[in-house]
C-alpha cells in the first residue's frame, strides 16, 4: 500500500494545477455489488411478507445504510428496529460476498493505469469498514493509498465528509481530485466537497451538470479525461 511519504512526493511532483488524485466509490462503481445489496434487501423483505420493486431499488441505491434502513422501515412498516434490520441486511449481504465480487468493466484497467502513472487512488465508500475489507480481498487493497469507510466519518454520503476526509489525508486540493461515482448520493457528496465528478450510473439515473461528466461505462475513463476535468477548473 502507498505510504503517506510516497503520496506527498507524488503530489509535489504533480505541481501547478494538475491532477493530484482519483477518489473512487466502491459499490456499483468498481465492483458489481449494488445487485448484491438489492438481492439481500429484496429476499429478506420477501420473507418478511413485503414485495419490493424497482421504485424501491432506485431509492436505496448508493446508501448510506442509515438512509436505506429509514426508507425501508417507513415504506414497508416492518416491525423491526433500525438496528435489527441493519444486522439482517448486512449479514445477508456478507453471505452473498462469499463467492467473490465481480469487478465492473474497466475497473482493473483504470486502477492499473493510475498505479502505472503514479496517480494516488483512494477508495471512498458509504459501506462500513468490515464490508470494505471483505470486498478489498477481490478488488485488491494494493491499488489504493487508503480507504475511507462510511462508519469512519461523522456524516457519510450525500454529505461531503468522506471526500473531504480523503482530500485532507492526501494533503491535496478538492478541485484537483477527480471523484468517480455511480449513485446520486455519491455525486452530491463529491460535488459538495468541491471535486470534479465522473458519474457512471449503475441503477439510478444521473443527469449531466456543471463540473459533472456522465459516462455509460468505466471503460471510457482514461488519463486525458481525468487531466482535462482538473484543467477545466483552473
Amino acid at each position: 500500500m502507498t505510504t503517506i511519504s510516497t503520496l506527498t512526493g507524488t503530489l509535489d511532483r504533480a505541481g501547478g494545477d494538475g491532477l493530484q488524485a482519483v477518489l473512487l466509490d466502491m459499490d456499483g462503481t468498481l465492483v458489481d455489488t449494488e445487485d448484491f445489496w438489492w438481492q439481500a434487501e429484496f429476499s429478506l423483505f420477501a420473507e418478511l411478507g413485503h414485495q419490493l420493486d424497482e421504485t424501491d431499488r432506485a431509492h436505496v441505491v448508493g446508501g448510506p445504510m442509515s438512509r436505506v434502513i429509514d426508507y425501508l422501515i417507513a415504506t414497508t412498516k416492518v416491525n423491526l428496529s433500525p438496528a435489527e434490520l441493519t444486522v439482517l441486511i448486512n449479514q445477508r449481504f456478507v453471505d452473498l460476498l462469499a463467492g467473490g465480487v465481480p469487478l465492473m468493466p474497466g475497473a482493473e484497467l483504470l486502477l492499473n493505469t493510475l498505479n502505472a502513472h503514479g496517480i494516488p487512488a483512494a477508495l471512498v465508500s458509504a459501506s462500513h469498514r468490515h464490508i470494505i475489507d471483505i470486498v478489498l480481498e477481490s478488488l485488491g487493497a494494493h491499488h489504493f493509498a487508503f480507504s475511507v469507510a462510511g462508519d469512519e466519518v461523522p456524516r457519510t454520503k450525500p454529505h461531503p465528509d468522506p471526500y473531504l476526509a480523503a482530500v485532507a489525508r492526501l494533503g491535496a486540493e478538492p478541485g484537483r481530485c477527480v471523484v468517480v461515482e455511480d449513485a446520486p448520493t455519491g455525486v452530491l457528496a463529491a460535488e459538495a466537497a468541491g471535486c470534479p465528478v465522473i458519474a457512471v450510473p449503475s441503477v439510478a439515473r444521473i443527469e449531466p451538470g456543471p463540473g459533472r461528466t456522465v459516462l455509460s461505462s468505466l471503460e471510457l475513463v482514461d488519463l486525458p479525461l481525468l487531466h482535462s476535468l482538473v484543467a477545466a477548473r483552473v
